[in-house]
């Protein structure tokens, strides 16, 4: 599971999104972590102790001289048990107390003790939010190596719109994942395909494939994790975009490839997962046609598509490209000769039509070298096991280029 056996401690502070916590306490014990519940005084008055215990399994925590801790010291045993802090909400009064370093109930003296991370979920109303004391103590808190999740922005309780609502917990749990996640690609820009493309033959109908687009949105979002800046060009799936990926949709071929050269000077990595149609319709009919009971059915001219990974690698200063090749037959020879006529370090291939829309996968590295398994199980573990080759081929070319020469 994506945290098991971690530690979190998960503070909540007086704020009507409290209720969003509880659900974020299912989904991290979902997950595998163990969850240790902190209340403040004004949670509590949202959503109670017996809530909080019931999801964690575990007494919730509220006051500082909590007999349950022999040396009367819960501030110091709680946060020395975590591995990851995690404050949702966190209204604009923790925030500031946080900042300044002050300290006199149970949550406040905790995080002034706290030589763990600290993953701040902001809350509040859109014109706290945007005060300048907040924003100054905000800016406080990154320096002092806090992360800040969100806020996002929508119809809020007090019946404004703007920024200041909690981000939900499903994305929240993914902020939650990239924190504990070594930074692997830190200061990195990553562009990655998913997703099929469709290719239109009039308003209605069109050539597409089987494509889910969940590989390369696993991808995407293992990229993210490991501390890097997203950018996902997808064709058209069903799936939200991962948290903290900037995403571009498109719908064709050509659309994608124009997406790609639109973005591709940003990127130091090009993961080209997406299932990109090799053929196109010569021509687009303006209107549906028509089946006729006596006429023939049409035939389709096609036109070649363009190839987008071979586009990429074929730049001056390429990005470090890593292809995908979802294969029918023959896995080996198709997919390193893929390898070899795209010109790309690194390829990925798999036996596709029975993993097409699945969560699991099984996957081969191709490269120089021949071909290595990556392994079987979910698509996010095996793309954060491939996130992790990249990041480790990529640190061994960057030493091999600044390491001076042997005399």
């Amino acid at each position: 599971m994506d945290l098991q056996d971690r530690s979190i401690l998960l503070a909540v502070t007086g704020g009507v999104a409290a209720y969003k916590a509880a659900e974020l306490c299912r989904l991290l014990v979902k997950a595998g972590a163990q969850v240790q519940v902190v209340l403040t005084e004004s949670a509590s008055r949202f959503v109670g102790a017996a809530t909080f215990q019931a999801l964690s399994g575990k007494p919730v925590f509220t006051d500082l001289w909590d007999a349950r801790v022999p040396n009367t010291m819960a501030h110091i045993e709680l946060a020395r048990a975590a591995d990851l802090i995690v404050v949702a909400p966190a209204t604009a009064h923790i925030l500031a107390r946080a900042a300044q370093g002050l300290a006199d109930d149970l949550l406040s003296t905790l995080l002034l003790a706290a030589g763990k991370p600290v993953l701040f979920a902001p809350a509040m109303n859109r014109e706290m939010w945007l005060h300048p004391a907040t924003q100054r103590n905000l800016a406080i808190l990154r320096a002092d190596g806090a992360r800040i999740c969100g806020p996002a922005s929508g119809e809020q309780a007090c019946g404004e719109v703007g920024e200041g609502r909690l981000v939900e917990p499903d994305d929240l749990l993914q902020d939650i994942i990239a924190a504990l996640t070594p930074n692997s690609l830190e200061g990195r820009t990553v562009l990655v395909t998913a997703g099929p493309t469709f290719e239109p033959i009039d308003p209605v109908r069109g050539l597409t494939n089987r494509s889910s687009g969940k590989m390369g949105y696993a991808v995407a979002r293992a990229a993210r994790e490991a501390g890097a800046h997203v950018l996902l060009v997808s064709g058209p799936t069903a799936l939200a975009a991962p948290f903290g990926v900037e995403r571009t949709v498109v719908e064709t071929a050509q659309q994608m490839a124009d997406a790609v050269m639109a973005q591709i000077a940003q990127a130091q990595v090009f993961i080209a997962t997406a299932a990109v149609a090799d053929w196109r319709p010569a021509q687009v009919l303006a209107q549906k046609q028509k089946k006729s009971p006596d006429a023939p059915p049409p035939s389709i001219a096609l036109q070649t598509n363009p190839d987008i990974l071979a586009a990429v690698a074929a730049l001056p200063q390429p990005p470090y490209c890593v292809g995908f090749a979802a294969e029918s037959e023959n896995l080996i020879a198709h997919a390193a000769a893929k390898r070899a006529r795209k010109n790309v370090p690194l390829l990925v291939g798999n036996l596709g039509p029975e993993t097409f829309g699945q969560d699991d996968n099984r996957l081969e590295l191709f490269d120089a070298s021949g071909h290595h398994p990556l392994g079987s199980g979910r698509k996010i573990e095996l793309a954060r096991k491939l996130i992790g080759e990249v990041a480790r081929r990529l640190a061994a070319s960057s030493n091999l280029i600044q390491s001076p020469p042997r005399t």
